[in-house]
């Protein structure tokens, strides 16, 4: 089977994009996880279906699978990267689209200045919603925020726990570029008291309009940047009183603008196609399920290692590093 694909990135988080509306797509995980692979597939931080309407007051329908082929709620700069694509592909020419995810109706809006914005919707605070177990658990107030505290090995922090329609757990650190997000970050994903795993977020505050962010994304590991993180931590930023209600979030891949006045919360950012191809699908899930199997096998003997560059085409407007 070959099958067509368009890659793109937004703000460093990339995406491997399929047109499902002209071709006719029911891949399973194992697919979605040789299409992310970035030593034997295209390699990407999440895979954007893009469907065709169910519902006469939608568009498209755009669905989320992160790298470990699980599909998820939402992304932020996947759907700026979504409303790029359904554009450049002549799929519609509005310049806002109406969008049902697995659990909402967005609508990101192509900007005069070439970048895209996403109404991300109202957050959820309560944390059974989030799901957030608070059982035992004793909170702390600061400004309008609620802060629980997380037992991780060896250190207890204090999060807010947000829903920007999937989870997030935001902690305020010195410095995210010492911040222990390697270690924390998978930690904080699988911590029994999230029932459907956690985004961890790293917030370092810069001034009342300016921060810096790092994100641990639930199934993908870090990457460079994170749109519903970046919204999930203006929030509790705002809620804790130490942001004005529009925030400038410096990320590893770019800037996104966030701006939240107690309703919906809006999220602006670039979008960019970075190439586009074909790829025989049987062969690569043949591939990848070998490497897989040989992965095991050698288990004992493996040892880890960083993260290969991903390398851009000549198409690719900024090069794409990982952290």
């Amino acid at each position: 089977m070959r099958l067509t694909f368009t890659k793109m990135q937004g703000a460093g988080n990339d995406f491997v994009v399929l047109d499902g509306v002209r071709q006719k797509l029911a891949l399973n995980a194992a697919q979605y996880r040789a299409l992310a692979d970035r030593q034997f597939g295209i390699g990407a931080d999440q895979i954007l279906l893009v469907e065709p309407p169910d519902a006469p007051d939608v568009d498209f329908v755009y669905r989320i699978f992160n790298a470990d082929g699980d599909e998820v709620e939402q992304c932020g700069n996947g759907a700026r990267c979504f409303v790029r694509f359904v554009r450049d592909q002549g799929l519609t020419d509005k310049a806002a689209v109406r969008a049902r995810t697995v659990n909402r109706v967005i609508v990101p809006r192509m900007e005069d200045d070439g970048r895209v914005t996403v109404d991300m919707g109202v957050p959820v605070l309560d944390p059974a919603q989030v799901p957030f177990d608070t059982r035992s658990l004793v909170s702390r107030t600061q400004g309008r925020d609620t802060l629980w505290p997380l037992a991780l090995p060896g250190a207890e922090r204090w999060i807010s726990v947000v829903s920007m329609g999937n989870p997030h757990a935001v902690q305020i650190v010195d410095d995210v570029d010492t911040a222990p997000v390697a270690i924390e970050g998978p930690l904080i994903e699988s911590h029994g008291r999230f029932a459907r795993r956690v985004n961890a977020g790293f917030l370092q505050v810069l001034s009342r309009t300016q921060a810096r962010l790092r994100v641990y994304e639930r199934g993908s590991g870090e990457t460079l940047a994170c749109g519903s993180g970046a919204c999930a931590a203006a929030v509790a930023g705002m809620l804790r009183g130490v942001f004005d209600d529009r925030v400038d979030l410096q990320t590893r891949g770019g800037v996104l603008t966030i701006v939240w006045q107690g309703q919906a919360v809006f999220m602006t950012g670039p979008a960019q196609t970075v190439f586009q191809g074909e790829i025989d699908l049987q062969a690569l899930v043949t591939r990848s399920a070998s490497t897989a199997s040989l992965a095991v096998q050698q288990a004992p003997q493996a040892h880890s290692s960083a993260p290969s560059a991903c390398a851009t085409s000549p198409s690719s407007t900024s090069s794409i590093h990982r952290p």
